[in-house]
């Protein structure tokens, strides 16, 4: 081969690699120009759903606040609307989300909460509608220790609808403590148990048949019941002796005290009484408060209501009505709670912070809120569902509650340059 002709291949070859080498630049700056930008996006999305995430919250935030204060507004009786819950721009601490919120309805319509939060410029909005839960929502609700004698049966009715067969019964313990709830040797629970903690270990079951569900449930939280302003009245004192009291003897008493000599005392109630009792309650032997037929009381409790053998609470109205009785605790300190019933009780207790124990010759009807819970009446207890459907803003105990809540699909500021994700308004309404 001529020296030439090897020049003229060597200048090929040299020519090819630096081609060679160029397409490879260029591959290589491809790639890393797409790696780069496929970084970036990534960067920018999961800031952009971290943001969104964030704004979620924010915006929950601002419905909590706004469903608090509305709670808040419950406290004082009778309820008065005035100016509805409303804010700007709230920041949250240690972050730099904000959220906004407004009310707007009326009792007779019902009220619904906008709330709207923002972190990093992506904005969520969350809309709830609020409804009145009572006090009075399960059969049984304890804070503490909820204990059942052997054979008890817990069912329901709705005095409201004596038709209505298909009753939501339920009792359960705040606590996750082992053995909140004892449920002794052949009682029957015809409904739900719920608990704060680990199922088995928080339900003590002794040979109990239990038709629904045992789940763990967050706690609610329970209000506090303030008594109302009432004239003072001094005592009230019946000692072998009938006392009647009607509506215009309501009042804040300072005790009530019946005594046996030779006959027992009686308090008799005739018409629509409420009292405020700031010392003890306490019936001696064969002594009882008595609700005449067409009549109601309501109690105020501040201290200790006791009740020796053979005495009660009694009411003369049907025992499917348990608005009939109503007993709240309403004292600073730590309460008790002896109630009796010569036959069957008929009534509702509302005492977060007090023990109760309910002993009855017959069955119980109605609902019971208790610190603590021990049921040891000769008959059985029956829940009556209509308590939990016949709310207004004035009744003791009511809490409002979201009954049904929507989302926005989320939203971003101009600047920035994705625009706004797509996803769906979701929509969630709870199980009744």
């Amino acid at each position: 081969m001529s020296t030439k002709m090897k020049k003229l291949l060597q200048s090929k070859r040299r020519g090819s690699a630096i081609a060679l080498a160029v397409i490879a630049i260029l591959i290589l700056f491809a790639v890393g120009v797409g790696l780069m930008g496929l970084g970036f996006s990534g960067r920018v999305y999961s800031h952009r759903t971290a943001s969104d995430i964030a704004a979620r919250c924010a915006a929950d935030a601002g419905l909590a606040m706004a469903l608090f204060e509305m709670n808040q507004k419950l406290q004082v009786k009778p309820f008065t609307e005035g100016t509805l819950p409303l804010a700007t721009d709230v920041k949250l601490p240690y972050s730099d989300q904000v959220c906004s919120y407004k009310v707007t309805g009326n009792p007779g319509g019902g009220y619904t909460i906008e709330s709207t939060g923002e972190s990093g410029g992506a904005t969520r909005t969350v809309r709830a509608i609020i409804g009145l839960q009572s006090a009075f929502s399960h059969a049984i609700v304890t804070k503490q220790t909820l204990t059942l004698k052997a054979g008890t049966t817990i069912d329901g009715y709705n005095s409201a609808d004596p038709l209505d067969k298909d009753i939501d019964v339920g009792i359960g313990s705040q606590s996750a403590a082992d053995s909140s709830i004892i449920l002794n040797n052949g009682t029957t629970v015809k409904g739900d148990i719920f608990v704060a903690g680990n199922v088995d270990s928080a339900i003590k079951d002794l040979g109990a048949t239990v038709t629904g569900d045992k789940s763990i449930s967050a706690p609610d939280p329970l209000p506090k019941v303030t008594a109302p302003a009432l004239p003072g009245k001094g005592a009230i004192s019946a000692k072998g002796t009938t006392v009647t009291i009607t509506a215009a003897d309501s009042g804040t008493y300072t005790g009530i005290d019946l005594k046996t000599t030779g006959k027992p005392g009686i308090l008799e109630i005739d018409g629509d009484v409420v009292l405020h009792v700031t010392g003890d309650i306490a019936l001696g032997q064969s002594c009882e408060i008595v609700v005449k037929d067409g009549s109601s009381l309501v109690i105020y409790a501040d201290a200790n209501i006791n009740c020796a053998n053979g005495s009660g609470i009694n009411t003369k109205n049907p025992p499917e009505e348990a608005h009939t009785l109503q007993i709240y605790a309403t004292g600073s300190g730590a309460q008790y709670l002896d109630i009796k019933a010569k036959s069957q009780f008929t009534g509702v207790i509302y005492a977060p912070d007090a023990d109760v124990v309910l002993y009855a010759n017959g069955d119980a009807y109605g609902s019971v809120v208790a610190h603590g819970f021990e049921y040891k009446a000769g008959g059985n207890f029956y829940y009556d569902e209509a308590l939990q459907k016949k709310n207004t803003v004035n009744d003791e105990g009511v809490q409002f509650v979201v009954t049904r809540w929507s989302e926005s699909a989320p939203s971003f500021s101009t600047s920035d340059s994705k625009g706004v994700l797509a996803e769906p308004v979701l929509v969630v309404e709870p199980l009744q």
